[in-house]
């Protein structure tokens, strides 16, 4: 489906394709403002001021890290001298065309920096990631960074994770055991929810770029992050969930009144240790 402009109530909006999250029902079109676009590039912009020559970069996927790679692109262009790591083949695909070098974690197994954008940022920086499917390489490069820096627009801003359903990657050998086990999992934490197939818009499960297929959890709530992630870790079937719990340092949120930074709050432990 191509991507254009139509015009809404509040001005110009950008229309393409995105996964229908929470429904077997493939792909719906849908609309984005384009002063939503506009924050995630002010987002993206304020993340560069944070690159310095010679660093080694993690390169997000997704629709704002794309602001940041074409941002750093240009940067690179001028004469910065950088190397990524991509967290997804489009975003390898991307980086190549703006010629920013690239590597790999076998290569270059510690980076300083990895900038990548998120679903959901709770006030602890917890984070949902994986709408776009790129969860696993995300967070695996995630790990071999020094820092992580989110970026997104203020509406991922969130007081409890959850609305966006939790996309969980898993093997396609006996997937209906591992659904099973995984809606089990997230009812014994206190979220109670289906988790559904992801499929493209001809009705094929979408496959990954490490070729598996993704179960959306549509929990609404999750009052214990950190719970749910250690029952869904210990199922055989599951790869990686979209759980990002302590990798983010600092998230930066664009709007209308501009671009804010938020900081990973220490964690203070009372005289005597922890209690």
């Amino acid at each position: 489906m191509a991507s254009g402009r139509l015009k809404g109530r509040q001005g110009l909006w950008r229309t393409g394709e995105r996964s229908n999250l929470g429904r077997d029902q493939g792909y719906f079109r849908y609309a984005v403002p384009m002063d939503v676009e506009v924050h995630k590039r002010a987002a993206a912009a304020r993340a560069l001021e944070q690159v310095r020559p010679g660093m080694r970069l993690g390169l997000g996927s997704g629709s704002t890290a794309r602001h940041f790679v074409d941002l750093l692109g240009e940067r690179v262009r001028a004469g910065l001298t950088v190397v990524g790591v991509p967290t997804s083949e489009e975003t390898r695909q991307q980086a190549e065309d703006l010629g920013i070098p690239l590597t790999t974690l076998d290569e270059l197994p510690e980076l300083d920096l990895t900038v990548d954008g998120a679903d959901e940022i709770a006030p602890d920086l917890s984070l949902i990631k994986g709408g776009g499917g790129a969860l696993l390489r995300e967070k695996i490069v995630a790990s071999a960074s020094a820092a992580l820096i989110v970026i997104a627009d203020e509406s991922k801003w969130v007081s409890t994770l959850g609305r966006f359903p939790l996309p969980i990657e898993v093997v396609p050998f006996g997937l209906a055991a591992t659904r099973r086990a995984i809606e089990a999992a997230a009812a014994a934490s206190g979220a109670h929810g289906p988790a559904l197939l992801r499929r493209t818009k001809d009705g094929h499960a979408f496959v990954t770029d490490g070729g598996h297929w993704i179960l959306d959890a549509a929990l609404e709530r999750i009052a214990e992050p950190a719970l749910l992630a250690q029952r869904l870790d210990a199922i055989p079937g599951v790869v990686e969930h979209g759980l990002f719990i302590g990798l983010a340092q600092t998230a930066i949120m664009a709007g209308p009144n501009g671009a804010r930074t938020v900081e990973r709050p220490l964690l203070v432990h009372p005289p005597g240790g922890v209690s």
